[in-house]
C-alpha cells in the first residue's frame, strides 16, 4: 500500500492519496482544487488515479474532485446518503453505507456517519494482502483529533433552519457507531487545528479509535445525549461567510479551473481606472508594512495561513478584485484563493510605488501603545471595540468594550462611533489590521489601533470582565 497525507495549512484541510503499488492504481480522498499536487504524486510513483472520493459536501473549501476527474479520467464516488436535497448535481457514481470499493488490492468500505451533515460518510480501509482487519478510517468532518464535526453550519452558514439539533443527535448516534470500532484502528480526519469545522481540533495529523475514546470529549457523554448535544452546540466559532457559497458550488455543476492561473500585472492607468470603478484592492502585505503606508481604500488581508478565510469574509464571488503582493508570493496566494473558488482576480500590483508615483502620499495606521490606551480609558469620550469572536469576548474582555466581530464589521458599521475616539483591538493584531483598513475604507477618521491586543493586555495583568 502507498499512502500520502496532503495538508493545506491555509485551511487546515487534509486530503489523502492511497495507492495499490502492485496494481499501479490509486484513490484520492477529499482533493483540494489545485490538483497538480496529486498528479505529481501519481507521476513520481508510477500510479494512475482511478478513484476520487469525498466524505461529504464540503462547506470550507472548494473540492477539486471535478478538476482531478477531468484531468485523469478517474470516476468520482460520492455519497448518496442524506435524502432529498443532498444529491450531487453532476455526473458521478453514487455510494452508500455498506458499499465496498476496490482500488487494486485495497478495500474501502463506506460507513454512513451523519451529524456534521446528513450525507457524511467515512471510509474504512483494509490492505487485503497484509490483513483481513481494517487499518485506517478516513473520517472527513466526523471525528477529528480531540473533537467532532460541528452540526450547526447548515443552519448558521447555509441558512437551513432547524437542522443543528437534528444534526447533533445524529452525531451522537454516529459516535456510538465509532465507539464499536477496534481501538487499534488509525483515524485520519479531514481537518486539523485552525479549522472552523470544529471548536477544539487537535494539532497532530492523526489518531486512533482507542485514543479518541479516552481523550475526545465526545466520548465522555455515554448515556447522556442531552449533555452531548448541549456541549456540541455551545461556543462554536463564527462560520466564515463564504461557507454558504462552498456548500452550493460543491453540489452543483460549475466551471472548472484545471491549472493555477497567471495574474495580470497592472500599470498605473489600469490601477487608477479599476479603483475608480470601485474594484476592491486587497493588500496582502504584513500588517506592520501596511501600517507604515497603504493605498487609500485598500483592505489589509495578510498573505498568511488565514488569507483565504478572511478573503472569503470580505470578497464577493460576483465581483473582481486586485491583489497587492510581491510577485514571489502570487502563486501561493492564487492557490489559496482558488481553494475557496475566488477566481475573479482582476490583476495585481507588486507594491504601493505604482500608486505613489501618480497620487502622492500613502495613508498610515494610527497605532497606540498600552500606555496610550490606559490614558485614553480615563476619557469618557472614547469607545473600545473588541473585534474578536463572541465566544472569545464572553470568555474575558476589557471592561466597557463593545464586541463587533471583524467578519461582520462591514454590516455593523453603525455600531462604531464616528464622533468619539475609537480604540480597536483583537487578540494579537491581525484582525485589528483588517478592521482598521475596513473602517478607513468606509470613511472613519477617528480610529486608533491597539495592535498588541488581549495577548498583551492579559500578560500585563490588566483587569478584564466576562
Amino acid at each position: 500500500m502507498f499512502f500520502q497525507h496532503i495538508y493545506d495549512k491555509s485551511l487546515a484541510q487534509a486530503s489523502y492519496f492511497i495507492g495499490c503499488q502492485k496494481a499501479g492504481v490509486a484513490a484520492v480522498i477529499d482533493p483540494k482544487r489545485d490538483v497538480d499536487t496529486y498528479l505529481e504524486i501519481a507521476k513520481q510513483n508510477n500510479m494512475k488515479i482511478t478513484h476520487i472520493l469525498e466524505t461529504h459536501i464540503h462547506a470550507d473549501f472548494l473540492a477539486g474532485s471535478r478538476e482531478l476527474a477531468a484531468l485523469t479520467g478517474a470516476e468520482m464516488y460520492l455519497s448518496a446518503e442524506g435524502g432529498a436535497g443532498w444529491e450531487y448535481e453532476f455526473p458521478h457514481v453514487d455510494i452508500k453505507g455498506g458499499d465496498v470499493l476496490k482500488v487494486g488490492n485495497l478495500k474501502l468500505e463506506v460507513v454512513h456517519t451523519p451529524g456534521h451533515t446528513p450525507e457524511s460518510i467515512s471510509f474504512l480501509l483494509t490492505d487485503t494482502p497484509a490483513s483481513d482487519e481494517p487499518v485506517m478510517l478516513f473520517t472527513g468532518d466526523f471525528v477529528f483529533v480531540g473533537d467532532v464535526g460541528r452540526p450547526d453550519l447548515l443552519e448558521k452558514a447555509a441558512g437551513i433552519k432547524g437542522t443543528q439539533e437534528i444534526g447533533a443527535k445524529q452525531m451522537y448516534q454516529s459516535i456510538n457507531k465509532f465507539d464499536a470500532l477496534p481501538d487499534f484502528l488509525q483515524v485520519w480526519p479531514g481537518h486539523g487545528a485552525g479549522s472552523a469545522c470544529g471548536k477544539a481540533l487537535g494539532a497532530v495529523p492523526s489518531t486512533t479509535v482507542g485514543y479518541e475514546k479516552i481523550r475526545n470529549w465526545a466520548f465522555q457523554h455515554k448515556n447522556d445525549e442531552e449533555g452531548f448535544v448541549k456541549y456540541l452546540l455551545e461556543d462554536q466559532p463564527e462560520p466564515p461567510k463564504y461557507f454558504a457559497m462552498m456548500k452550493n458550488l460543491n453540489k452543483v455543476d460549475r466551471p472548472l479551473l484545471t491549472e493555477v492561473p497567471t495574474l495580470k500585472k497592472l500599470d498605473a492607468v489600469e490601477l487608477s481606472s479599476a479603483l475608480a470603478k470601485g474594484i476592491k484592492l486587497v493588500d496582502a502585505r504584513d500588517k506592520t508594512e501596511f501600517s507604515k503606508g497603504f493605498i487609500p481604500g485598500s483592505i489589509n488581508i495578510q498573505g498568511n495561513n488565514s488569507f483565504a478565510t478572511w478573503a472569503g469574509w470580505f470578497l464577493s464571488y460576483d465581483e473582481p478584485f486586485i491583489i497587492l503582493a510581491d510577485e514571489s508570493k502570487l502563486d501561493d496566494l492564487t492557490r489559496k484563493l482558488m481553494r475557496i473558488g475566488l477566481d475573479n482576480i482582476y490583476g495585481y500590483i507588486p507594491s504601493t510605488k505604482i500608486w505613489e508615483e501618480k497620487n502622492g502620499a500613502l495613508e498610515t495606521v494610527n497605532q497606540i501603545t498600552i500606555e496610550d490606551f490606559k490614558t485614553l480609558q480615563k476619557d469618557e469620550d472614547i469607545q473600545v471595540v473588541d473585534l474578536r469572536g463572541v465566544a472569545e469576548y464572553n470568555a474575558g474582555h476589557i471592561k466597557g468594550a463593545d464586541n463587533v466581530f471583524v467578519g461582520t464589521l462591514p454590516s455593523n458599521l453603525d455600531k462604531v462611533s464616528k464622533d468619539k475616539k475609537v480604540v480597536i483591538h483583537c487578540q494579537s493584531g491581525d484582525r485589528a489590521a483588517i478592521g482598521y483598513s475596513l473602517l478607513a475604507k468606509n470613511g472613519f477618521k477617528n480610529i486608533l489601533n491597539y495592535s498588541p491586543g488581549m495577548a498583551e493586555w492579559v500578560k500585563e495583568n490588566n483587569p478584564t470582565e466576562n
